[in-house]
């Protein structure tokens, strides 16, 4: 079943890279007491997801911030390594916390699985956007049939 607006996130266990290595960080590190800018997609160094989906936070990031969001997040079913390798290749920096969902336990956990079988990545997220207020789904944006819109930085940046 999937996440609807007005709904609690599930407790999740992420993946973070830091200074000492892969470390784990829970739903409540990343949601709790604060209003969240999510957005998930379905692989680290992807086509889309790097030409257009991160980049686009990654510009946006102070527009969205100065909308009175705390955090900006990206999760996608990798592991914490390729997550800070991705991020390094876009110059993320500490504009975008990259969460890693390496076994897509989240990505289960609100109903949003992708099964990319067909083209080799197995099970991955679907690609979308939120607006996470204290843990709660404010706003949900999910893609469909592989689009690129609602789930833009410019497409959220509309709904702050």
């Amino acid at each position: 079943m999937t996440i609807k607006v007005g709904e609690k996130l599930p407790q999740a266990t992420f993946m973070r890279f830091t200074a000492d290595g892969p470390a784990p960080i829970t739903s409540d590190e990343v949601f709790k007491g604060k209003t969240v800018a999510l957005f998930a997609l379905p692989g680290a160094f992807t086509p889309t997801c790097s030409a257009k989906h991160l980049p686009g936070f990654k510009q946006k990031a102070q527009e969205i911030r100065g909308k009175g969001v705390d955090v900006i997040a990206c999760v996608s079913v990798n592991d914490a390594f390729v997550m800070r390798a991705w991020a390094e290749d876009q110059a993320v920096g500490d504009d975008i916390v990259m969460l890693a969902d390496g076994g897509g336990e989240f990505a289960r956990a609100v109903g949003l699985e992708l099964d990319a079988s067909r083209f080799g990545m197995g099970q991955r997220s679907q690609r979308y956007s939120m607006i996470v207020d204290d843990g709660v789904v404010k706003e949900l944006n999910v893609e469909e049939g592989g689009e690129f819109r609602v789930s833009s930085a410019d497409y959220l940046l509309a709904q702050l």
